[in-house]
């Protein structure tokens, strides 16, 4: 149940087929403003996600990593946080008159009891976010950007299973050529030689690589369900609750790495360099944008669009650190880019619409003939009655 702040009436809680079909709306009614939005998303999360495994790449000395993941990730929380609050101050400062204060104590109770479910996301997250550095221990930046385009189908699996969510059959095709794509570029690309705790890098690679798929699926399918379900909550608010639990769970990782390794752990700092600084802003603006994507575009467009970023990362791990650019990796994105265009094309939309539009059709018809029984009843009803009523009134005027 969830309760109103104003008036404290209770409705029940929106279940994963209403979250769909509203989705569904609002697909099908995009204005020219939610698709600039979409656009402007989009770009800046080419840019981010693509320039982050070109940092942590930067970030390693001698094939690793002298400052703790994990106080990259409990730092990046926090200016998540920083960020939530000041843009929560801003818009307390220009609220409108009668208007309820976002920062006061009742608002941000009720956001906070409605908005449990982010504790989930964000625990996934803080999982995810220390797989990002263990994996670029095994392969170079731009396979680890094919790599997290695995989470595609996956994404697309829970989708259905979860929220209930609706794909043709051109837009499972186009997430089978995905993975063609990906498998193509990923031929070779594990290095030889290398062990990870005692395993060959091979089952090492993969094990991580299936966590590396499944933990950030599940983190953004819950993601976009936690918002998605109190969509008049304000996005600062949940945001404000989601990367607090992150900034949690990552402190909580911190204490427990300093009672294995010692009190040195609490040092968060220790080690850290300008890549590192800026892969921190990196990842603070990559979740930040991701939040936006979650709420009011989708979680689909937001994978998509990191997988654009693989060409960046490609050409600047190129550039700046002389990995080759095989055939293979330019055979596997030109097969992604097809599989994206297949996927958002109108095409792969028509026999859905096509159905929407037969069933309204049918209901609409429906509606039409049943109203029109009624009239013609009602119409038949008063001529009986008026044929009754002349037939007594005749009976009446004749003599006995």
């Amino acid at each position: 149940m969830i309760e109103c702040s104003v008036c404290h009436s209770k409705i029940a809680s929106p279940t994963s087929k209403t979250i769909s079909r509203a989705y569904d709306r609002h697909r099908s009614h995009l204005s020219s403003k939610t698709r600039f939005l979409n656009v402007l998303l989009v770009g800046g999360d080419c840019v981010l996600v693509g320039f982050q495994p070109i940092l942590v790449y930067m970030s390693k000395v001698d094939g690793g990593f002298k400052f703790s993941p994990i106080s990259v990730n409990f730092l990046t929380e926090v200016a998540k946080v920083i960020f939530a609050i000041t843009m929560l101050l801003f818009q307390a400062r220009h609220k409108k008159v009668g208007e309820k204060s976002l920062l006061s104590i009742s608002s941000l109770v009720q956001a906070a009891r409605n908005n449990v479910l982010l504790a989930v996301p964000a625990l996934l997250y803080a999982i995810n976010n220390y797989l990002k550095f263990i994996m670029q221990l095994y392969f170079n930046p731009a396979t680890v950007k094919m790599l997290s385009n695995l989470k595609v189908l996956v994404i697309a699996i829970l989708l259905k299973m979860i929220m209930k969510r609706r794909f043709s059959i051109i837009q499972w095709e186009a997430l089978a050529l995905l993975l063609i794509g990906i498998s193509i570029n990923q031929l070779r690309s594990l290095p030889e030689g290398t062990t990870s705790f005692g395993l060959p890098v091979a089952t090492g690679a993969y094990l991580y690589t299936l966590i590396f798929v499944t933990v950030p699926s599940l983190a953004s399918v819950f993601n976009e369900y936690a918002l998605k379900s109190q969509f008049e909550t304000s996005i600062y608010h949940q945001n404000l609750f989601l990367y607090g639990y992150g900034a949690i769970f990552n402190f909580l990782a911190i204490l427990g790495t300093a009672i294995f390794k010692g009190p040195n752990s609490l040092d968060i700092l220790q080690g850290h360099s300008k890549a590192t600084v800026l892969l921190i802003y990196n990842n603070a603006a990559q979740g930040i944008l991701s939040s936006f994507f979650f709420k009011y575009a989708d979680t689909i467009l937001k994978k998509y669009s990191s997988t654009i970023a693989t060409i960046f990362t490609g050409i600047a791990s190129a550039v700046l650190f002389g990995h080759t650019l095989t055939i293979n990796f330019v055979l596997g994105i030109s097969v992604v880019i097809i599989s994206m265009h297949q996927f958002f094309s109108a095409l792969s939309e028509v026999k859905d619409e096509k159905q929407s539009g037969s069933l309204e059709m049918m209901d609409s018809q429906d509606s039409k003939r049943s109203k029109d029984t009624s009239i013609l009843n009602m119409t038949t009803g008063a001529n009986e009655d008026a044929s009754h009523r002349v037939h007594e009134d005749e009976k009446r005027l004749l003599p006995v």
